[in-house]
């Protein structure tokens, strides 16, 4: 980063990012297309939430920021995904291996999967340390059981020698937050980090990735479906269905006024305390109800909720072969996925940038 970038510069910028994947059923029919011109913005200190059902393009949008989408069957169709102020699409594997576990870490879904079955847990957790850190194997192995201790794993010394097989489910995850955090990362991403752990373990955990991130001025992409701890630890909120974001948003103004159906739909979709329904209310029954797509700000003016397959009475003129997703500010610091229309054609918008963070509020 140059000397004379502004203070207030963002960590990341995700713009216009698109991803496919070669259809393996077909190999020369239509590619797949997972992330389809997503954009979001990471600012030090800030936790940038990314919600959605499976499949929604979250997961791709993370391990494309540290170039791990394998190339064949992926390819990135478009976009820039800026670190710091440099595009890290365009680095080649030698440049990215000396940003990748030192200065942006990732914390992966599947804890069995990602270590290795035949390499001790200090192995695994020492590797990233003796790559990115000038110090000896001693040495990394301090590292190593400090890493291991601050995530709450009991008597780190004596299991830095046991392999992925002598851990519980959560332990591993542990161990995957571990390594993750072991090199001080500016960045992390954490896709699902607290998935295996109980609830006072959950807590802990997120706790401890606050805590590093105050002292360590750390941004965060936390993928989650658990909008309990979007709520207590987001600044801000991504929105994504189908590879794109429906709606981007600081966190209280999201949960005190959803905007796009689909968001209304995950929140209806929760239950409640206090509340006696004999069923929960799906998402597709809200996006299915066309009063949900009429409800948003400027609706007469043609601004209409972009979605697949909207109601009848909601749909707007479609042009043949033109990409009819837009994100548009719709208000100040409130973005939302909308069908290209005339209006928003003449009204053209920033990408979403929101350098804010609730504790400044404190």
């Amino acid at each position: 980063m140059s000397e004379d970038k502004k203070a207030g510069a963002p960590l990341l910028e995700v713009r216009d990012l698109a991803v496919s994947f070669q259809n393996s059923s077909d190999p020369a029919g239509p590619r797949i297309q997972a992330v389809a011109g997503v954009s979001m913005t990471i600012h030090p200190r800030q936790t940038l939430a990314v919600v959605g059902e499976s499949g929604c393009g979250k997961s791709v949008t993370a391990m494309s920021s540290m170039q791990l989408i394998p190339r064949p069957p992926g390819r990135f169709d478009r976009g820039s995904i800026r670190y710091k102020g440099e595009d890290v699409l365009q680095y080649d594997e030698k440049k990215m291996l000396g940003i990748r576990g030192k200065d942006i870490a990732m914390i992966f879904q599947e804890p069995m999967t990602s270590l290795n079955p035949v390499y001790t847990i200090g192995d695994q957790i020492m590797e990233a340390v003796l790559l990115h850190q000038k110090v000896d194997r001693s040495q990394a192995a301090d590292i190593a059981v400090k890493a291991m201790d601050d995530v709450g794993i009991p008597n780190p010394q004596a299991r830095l020698n046991d392999y992925p097989h002598q851990f519980s489910g959560g332990m591993r995850q542990r161990v995957m937050i571990a390594m993750a955090l072991a090199c001080d990362p500016t960045l992390l991403l954490a896709d699902e980090p607290t998935t295996a752990l109980d609830v006072t373990i959950q807590a802990q955990i997120l706790e401890l990735l606050r805590n590093l991130q105050r002292t360590k001025e750390m941004g965060i992409m936390l993928i989650t479906h658990n909008l309990g701890v979007v709520a207590e630890n987001a600044d801000v909120v991504c929105v994504m269905y189908a590879g794109r974001v429906v709606e981007y948003a600081k966190v209280y103004d999201l949960f005190d006024r959803p905007l796009h159906p689909y968001t209304r739909g995950l929140f209806n979709s929760i239950p409640r305390l206090g509340e006696v329904k004999h069923r929960l209310t799906t998402v597709e029954e809200v996006v299915g109800d066309a009063e949900q797509f009429k409800v948003l700000p400027g609706f007469e003016k043609g601004i209409i909720p972009w979605w697949p397959d909207p109601p009848e009475d909601t749909m707007p003129e479609l042009v043949p072969g033109r990409d009819e997703y837009v994100l548009y500010e719709i208000e100040p610091d409130r973005w939302v996925g909308c069908f290209r229309s005339p209006y928003l054609e003449d009204h053209v918008c920033r990408p979403p940038d929101l350098d804010y963070r609730k504790d400044d509020l404190a």
